[in-house]
């Protein structure tokens, strides 16, 4: 079966943007610091693994937020894979592309599960993930920390209910430091323990 896994990209304090997120700002201010990493996405190094990695996911699940922020991808996240994207209301407009909008994270899940076949899926977005924790269907978190603090903005596990989620640590992976400090990253993947 296919693995749900989220990859976000998160300052030291938690935040995935900076403040003032929006359309125009989708990273909201001082928030494109955080992927200063994707520079080295073509390396043979840790970064350049994960981002394959990320790019080899067979289906895509994105928050509502998320997808509309980063511009829809133009209707296409990468290669074609479809993309589910989780929403309170489904626009009137059809979606573009291999795109397909699902009101109900399990059902969400279980759409992505099965266009994904025996490869995994790919999770953008606070929201999303946030709903699929709740929902028991969140099986990994790959979170990209860039050794910044950026003290406001919108943070990944704001709204997250009081309860304990217990992960799994099964793998780091450290870029070198290099000279723009924002360039150095800590990849951590977590597995999230069922109950």
């Amino acid at each position: 079966m296919a693995l749900i896994r989220l990859y976000m990209t998160m300052s030291l304090d938690g935040y995935v943007t900076g403040p003032q997120d929006s359309v125009d700002a989708p990273m909201g201010i001082d928030g494109f610091r955080l992927f200063n990493w994707l520079d080295r996405r073509n390396d043979p190094g840790p970064s350049g693994q994960v981002f394959t990695e990320s790019m080899s996911t067979r289906a895509v699940i994105a928050g509502r937020r998320t997808y509309d922020l980063a511009g829809r991808w133009q209707g296409d996240h990468h290669d074609g894979v479809p993309v589910f994207v989780l929403t309170h209301d489904v626009p009137d407009d059809p979606p573009p592309g291999s795109v397909r909008y699902v009101t109900d994270v399990r059902e969400c899940a279980s759409q992505a599960r099965a266009a994904a076949g025996d490869g995994d899926v790919l999770v953008h977005g606070a929201g999303a993930a946030q709903a699929l924790l709740r929902a028991g269907q969140l099986d990994e978190l790959e979170l990209h920390v860039v050794p910044v603090l950026l003290g406001r903005g919108r943070r990944l596990f704001d709204d997250l209910p009081a309860e304990h989620i217990e992960l799994d640590l099964v793998r780091r992976l450290t870029t070198p430091e290099v000279e723009e400090l924002a360039q150095h990253v800590t990849h951590l993947r977590y597995r999230v323990r069922r109950r």
